[in-house]
């Protein structure tokens, strides 16, 4: 279309909005526009509205698959086109950039009720990522919410001081600045909310700007709020309001006082919208929806991951999903350093006891990271773009008293650093920590350029002159300050650092806080988000333990939201169908309070795919593996119906096995304690279940190996030799002896190998239909000799030999999906949605047959 049709368009979008097709033809007509010319402009204003309908992302699930009333931006509006104002000085990309959020935004405000509706009392869900740019989505709602209608917004930003003050300040440059005359303000930059004495004067009919009120989750000032906005009931009628929740989970779910008064202030509102934003959602989703609570009945949102971001699973990598080839799944970024076990009581009091009067003193590791974070800071100033600030986070306790305790350690490391500039081997320990990381994480990989040592070397004593040590906690008078100018800053703190605010131009951090619940654990990393000009820099310093729990949660967080965008084809809405959430064995999802009425959700079997990839190493628990893979080899031998011998591939198929003998392996065989997925008791209770019901008393065991005659082969039975598998474990700076994460073990075409015909191009699904229709009834154990040694090739930098005590027997087993129900098993809990009710609502005809139709 041209520009002048183009600007046609623009100009009579809203009458097309406004009136059915006909009418808006005629009106088109009477302006002079040619019946051609008319066509043009519908056939675009269909495309607009097809693309509005069918935007892929966020994906979401919406209450009784209702039609939106919201289809974007117009020409008048004032407050969206000011936000994307600022986004383009701040040098957003339109694409992805700005269309991104302009799409996600609009999706979510499309899912709000018409302001002009008489009453209405919606629950929405938006779920982020860790510093992802929630509060730019949340702030564009508001913004185009505004442009329609919506008057008072209350933002409840979080429990502290310095998160309010921040939303504060972005809300008033991106949404009041702009537009002065367009807002009233009810709190200030450090002014939480106070009563005012006239309502009439923010909500009388003469007063027609928008209301903004950004507060903290806290009793008394919530309170305060409540009996204002009670006050001021005659004035609310015409008044739809809109609640944004930022870090939703916190404070807001199943607490005895901002629970309820969260609802009191929307029981004032007779048009209100509750929208909670969080990237830990996990006791939102466990909300009993059948009370009177703030469940997301109405819609939940999943935004898409922005382009350039930091998140759990680029930096931890995750485990492969149900259906998902092993292989194309990452390991993650080189970035992550490991702590000692032994480091960590130098750091952090072992018991409430050991806090008073605790000492902590610089370990190795922690030193390292500091003086990492100095050359960082160097190198970045060298670049001389991106972030001006520069933020290290020192994390190891909640309490007051233990942050304030680094002060004099991290002065002293200061002040010996400073003086030791001149010293050539001090410089020459700088330097080969700097090589050291830059090669393993090399710079070219994300569009940057190394800095040499050489050049970053002379910045050092600026970078040393600035750099100051701050203990941000609730107690501290120094606190984080990005407002005036540069920032140099080591910061230690606890709470006040670990939720909503941001640590600005972080790069390195030492995390090794005592946690216990999915939610706490993903908030307590400030190391999610955007490096812009430093990507290749960060770095983070915490235990082994700690590092497979954020790879066991990026897991779990992709599969929330495959659940989530799962159920929205299937014509399901938040009071249909609960979020599964999978357990760990030494996790809670979230406190144990907000999960009090969830209850353990079914997860089946059926179509997917168990593979082990946690071993020991120690030899007697290895051999009693390999006891049990010859006695199942043995037995298939024998009891196999037709044997399949492919030495030359290293495979070996026994068809038709009885089950009896699969049961009797995974009685003996030893899967890993840290694999709460290989539960042998409940694989075992699922194949007695299926085979009651006629189905999975039939297997297929295999083995799949390399060719053999090469020197590295291993002996199943008579006759029965492969070449041993090499399979590398995940690399650890302190790896526990006995222990291994191979991460991968099965490939596609290993799912397949009992299969006929050309599998080789498959894809996942392709192969899970393929079993339907092959082997309906039958499953697939697959046996995999795994080398001791087992290196990893050069190309593996995140990868570490086995080194084994003795040959590893990995596990695999494949489920065809039932085809007449199925036996569940334990491992995922969700919300219990035993007890909503759902009304069937009918078409209503009267306006049908009103005049109105």
């Amino acid at each position: 279309m041209t520009d002048e049709l183009d600007g046609m368009y623009d100009t009579f979008k809203a009458l097309l909005d406004s009136f059915p097709p006909a009418e808006a033809v005629k009106r088109l007509e009477q302006f002079g526009i040619t019946p051609e010319i008319v066509q043009q402009i519908r056939e675009r204003h269909e495309q607009e509205m097809i693309h509005i309908k069918e935007l892929e992302e966020p994906h979401a699930v919406i209450l009784g698959n209702r039609d939106t009333w919201y289809t974007g931006p117009q020409p008048k509006d004032k407050c969206w086109p000011a936000v994307v104002d600022l986004l383009r000085k701040d040098g957003w990309p339109e694409t992805p950039g700005i269309r991104s959020l302009d799409e996600s935004s609009t999706r979510v405000v499309s899912l709000l009720n018409h302001p002009k509706e008489k009453s209405f009392s919606t629950r929405g869900l938006v779920v982020g990522y860790v510093q992802s740019g929630k509060t730019t989505n949340f702030t564009s709602v508001m913004a185009k919410a505004a442009d329609r209608g919506y008057k008072l917004f209350i933002v409840l930003a979080g429990i502290h001081n310095g998160l309010r003050r921040q939303t504060q300040a972005r809300l008033v440059q991106q949404l009041v600045e702009p537009n002065p005359s367009l807002w009233s303000q009810l709190t200030g930059l450090d002014k939480d909310f106070t009563p005012q004495e006239n309502p009439a004067s923010y909500f009388g009919k003469s007063n027609k700007t928008h209301v903004l009120c950004v507060v903290k989750k806290n009793a008394t000032v919530l309170r305060k709020l409540a009996k204002w906005l009670e006050k001021a009931s005659d004035y609310l009628e015409d008044c739809p309001a809109l609640i944004i929740d930022d870090e939703a989970d916190q404070a807001t779910v199943a607490t005895s006082s901002i629970n309820p008064l969260i609802l009191s202030i929307m029981g004032h509102l007779p048009r209100s919208a509750y929208v909670g934003y969080t990237a830990s959602p996990f006791a939102n989703l466990l909300i009993d929806p059948s009370a009177e609570d703030l469940y997301p009945r109405d819609f939940v949102v999943n935004l898409p991951k922005p382009a350039g971001h930091f998140g759990t699973e680029v930096l931890f990598g995750r485990y492969a999903l149900d259906g998902e080839d092993p292989e194309q799944v990452d390991d993650g970024y080189d970035m992550i350093r490991s702590v000692p076990a032994d480091d960590v009581p130098a750091v952090r009091p072992m018991t409430r006891a050991d806090v008073e009067g605790f000492e902590p003193y610089i370990t190795h590791t922690l030193r390292r990271a500091i003086e990492y974070f100095w050359l960082v800071t160097a190198a970045r100033r060298v670049r001389g773009t991106g972030n001006p600030h520069n933020t290290m986070l020192i994390h190891t306790s909640v309490n007051t008293a233990v942050h304030n305790s680094f002060k004099k350690p991290l002065e002293s490391l200061h002040a010996r650093a400073t003086q030791s500039l001149e010293s050539p081997d001090y410089l020459s320990r700088l330097r080969a920590l700097w090589d050291m990381e830059t090669a393993r994480v090399p710079a070219e990989e994300f569009g940057e350029t190394k800095v040499s040592f050489e050049e970053l070397v002379p910045q050092l004593p600026g970078v040393l002159d600035s750099c100051r040590s701050i203990m941000d906690n609730s107690s501290s008078e120094d606190r984080l300050d990005y407002d005036n100018g540069p920032v140099v800053a080591i910061a230690v703190g606890g709470n006040t650092l670990s939720r909503g605010l941001t640590l600005e131009g972080l790069s390195v951090s030492y995390f090794v806080r005592s946690v216990s619940a999915y939610d706490t654990l993903l908030q307590m990393g400030r190391w999610f988000g955007f490096r812009n000009g430093y990507a290749d820099l960060p770095r983070t310093w915490m235990t082994d333990e700690l590092a497979e729990w954020f790879r066991h949660l990026a897991t779990v967080e992709t599969e929330m939201r495959r659940d989530i965008d799962i159920y929205m084809t299937e014509d399901e809405n938040p009071l249909t169908f609960a979020v599964r959430l999978r357990t760990h064995p030494s996790l809670r999802v979230t406190a144990a309070a907000k999960m009090r009425d969830a209850v353990v959700a079914a997860s089946s079997y059926g179509g997917q795919r168990v593979q082990t990839h946690y071993f020991h190493t120690n030899a007697e628990w290895l051999r009693g593996n390999i006891d049990a893979a010859h006695t199942l080899v043995a037995t298939a031998a024998s009891n196999a119906r037709r044997v399949e011998e492919r030495p030359e591939e290293g495979r070996f198929v026994f068809r038709d096995v009885p089950h009896d003998f699969v049961l009797d392996f995974l009685s003996n065989y030893k899967f890993h304690k840290k694999s709460p997925e290989n539960d042998a008791k409940l694989i075992s209770n699922y194949i007695r279940k299926r085979a009651r019901a006629g189905s999975l008393s039939r297997w297929n065991v295999a083995i799949v190996g390399n060719p053999a005659g090469k020197g590295e082969d291993f002996t199943f039975a008579s006759h029965v030799t492969v070449g041993r598998n090499n399979r590398a474990r995940l690399a650890l700076q302190n790896p526990d002896p006995d222990f291994a994460d191979i991460k991968t073990l099965m490939s596609r075409r290993d799912a397949a190998v009992d299969l006929t015909g050309d599998t080789g191009r498959l894809t996942e699904k392709e192969i899970t239909e393929e079993r339907l229709r092959q082997l309906p009834d039958t499953g697939l154990l697959v046996l995999y000799p795994i080398d001791k040694a087992s290196e990893p090739s050069p190309s593996k930098t995140l990868r570490a030999p086995l080194d084994a005590e003795e040959h590893v027997i990995g596990v695999g087993l494949v489920f065809p999906k039932p085809r007449n129900g199925d036996s569940t098993v334990e491992g995922y809990i969700s919300a219990d949605l035993s007890n909503v009710h759902i009304e069937i609502e009918e078409e209503d005809y009267s306006l049908v047959d009103g005049e109105d139709a």
